[in-house]
């Protein structure tokens, strides 16, 4: 290494460096190719970790996996190491009259973060602690930049989201999010899989971005010569493969919406999107209560959970409630908010709700009802009849027209799940669609594109059809206890590192 780039690293580096050069000396080679590890370290620990010193003694038992140090006190001619191994950590002890001199030379070039593979003997210490007795190491990866300080408690979000590599060495804890988050989608994908729905992929680059109101990211097709989108939702795909004929659709895959960054929002996310023939929003309710439910027990054994200090009770069957309904109840209003904008304007006002002055009489009550209401549905809850403006893409419901055959999830105050009985009257979406359009020539940027070719799918037919979409990262938050979004997604956006 140059003499200069050796100037530019710190002591520690530089130390790190010369015992890399050391081991090629002793002919090691400190980038190994493979290690066959037979073990992993949970695995010793649930079978053997309880047995007592006699026993272990009595059964011999060899062993031989792999991890990262992340402890290391030498003695003279022995040390201890603990390995880290996904979650797990292992105490391994290294002595130098059973690796000899020149395996005991290697141990001497060892530091935190090293990956070492070890084969040995199961003990216990004098200190009863369960411990691998090393009889042959093998030296996999050296680590020429040291853990940061106060790595074993590592708290600074801003380092944890930006080194997620260094979160999961120091924050054990972390791995089971991840490993739970996993569990979630294979659950269900098993669930739906088990309720005859086909699982599809559908673009990610969209012509024109539709299936939600949001603002898409732009990219530009050179060969093509046009710009496209990264899709804001799967929807109206999905929705022309029901129109193909397939009766039961979902897919889990990323949304890419071009806005803010908090503690439950991202630009890229994870989404469930399904989609059911022949039936209504209705029927969907019934399953997503089985769903949730379900997850709760084959994850934790239970369907009652804990998030954020409050017990959630996830077993059905879950209250209902309407929008408008719960506008008025959660407030104490009058009926009259619900006609007269004037009404509605006061009572923003009195709630604090900031509203803008020109805002019609939907927009008022969709902020009271974010503000007010949202937060208080702590257990779940199902909130139906939205209003037709803010529903482009639901069936009008027959009863009342100026609302929707829809429903909106809410748990711990956050809205988990957004379904309705799908729109399939072409002509009526088509004036929605121009409704949207005339909103995004007055300026809004996240109303939706018209979608000519959607409007001809539909003019094929398409049956009476149910959809729904289930945030996959919220429901992780919810599963896990986690308060925010980027604790439960691997590599969350960051603003550039200063």
């Amino acid at each position: 290494m140059g003499r200069k780039i050796m100037d530019d690293l710190t002591d520690q580096q530089q130390q790190r460096i010369k015992k890399l050069d050391t081991l090629r000396e002793l002919g090691v080679q400190p980038y190994g190719t493979r290690f066959d590890a037979t073990d992993r370290a949970g695995q010793l620990i649930r079978l053997h970790g309880e047995k007592s010193k006699e026993v272990l003694e009595g059964e011999q038992l060899r062993c031989r996996f792999a991890g990262r140090i992340v402890a290391l006190r030498r003695f003279g001619k022995a040390a201890f190491a603990v390995l880290q191994d996904g979650a797990d950590r292992l105490q391994v002890y290294l002595k130098k009259d059973l690796l000899g001199e020149q395996g005991y030379r290697v141990c001497e070039m060892l530091d935190l973060g090293d990956w070492i593979g070890v084969s040995g003997q199961l003990f216990r210490t004098k200190t009863d602690e369960f411990t691998v007795e090393v009889r042959e190491l093998t030296f996999l990866s050296k680590a020429l930049r040291p853990l940061p300080e106060k790595w074993h408690g590592l708290t600074d979000v801003e380092t944890r989201y930006r080194q997620r590599y260094v979160d999961l060495i120091a924050n054990p804890s972390v791995h089971e999010i991840f490993a739970t988050r996993s569990r979630i989608i294979a659950g269900v994908r098993a669930f739906l899989i088990e309720k005859g729905f086909l699982e599809v992929e559908t673009p990610m680059m969209q012509p024109i971005p539709g299936g939600a109101t949001a603002r898409p990211f732009v990219t530009h097709h050179n060969a093509l010569g046009m710009d496209l989108y990264l899709r804001v939702a799967p929807e109206l795909y999905l929705k022309r493969l029901i129109v193909g004929g397939f009766p039961r659709v979902f897919e889990i895959n990323r949304n890419f919406r071009n806005e803010g960054i908090s503690t439950i929002h991202n630009p890229e996310f994870t989404m469930l999107e399904f989609y059911v023939a022949y039936a209504d929003y209705t029927d969907l309710i019934g399953l997503t209560e089985e769903l949730i439910a379900r997850l709760g027990k084959e994850i934790f054994g239970t369907t009652t959970i804990e998030y954020q200090g409050q017990q959630i009770h996830l077993a059905p069957p879950w209250r209902r409630w309407s929008y408008r309904q719960a506008i008025l109840e959660v407030n104490g209003l009058d009926s009259s908010v619900l006609s007269d904008r004037t009404a509605a304007m006061k009572a923003a006002a009195r709630l604090k709700v900031e509203v803008e002055q020109n805002a019609d009489l939907v927009t008022i009550l969709n902020e009271i009802f974010e503000e007010t209401v949202e937060p208080k549905l702590v257990q779940p809850t199902v909130i139906t009849d939205y209003p037709i403006e803010i529903s482009p893409l639901a069936r009008r419901k027959d009863s009342d027209p100026s609302l929707t055959d829809r429903f909106e999830l809410y748990i711990a105050g956050r809205e988990i799940a957004n379904a309705f009985s799908e729109l399939n009257d072409p002509l009526d979406q088509r004036k929605r669609f121009e409704a949207q359009v005339a909103q995004r020539e007055a300026g809004d940027e996240e109303a939706h594109y018209m979608d000519e070719d959607f409007l001809r799918a539909l003019e094929h037919g398409m049956p009476p059809t149910a959809g729904e979409g289930i945030g996959i990262d919220r429901l992780v938050m919810l599963f896990t206890n986690q308060a925010s979004i980027r604790d439960v997604i691997l590599f969350p956006q960051l603003r550039p590192e200063k």
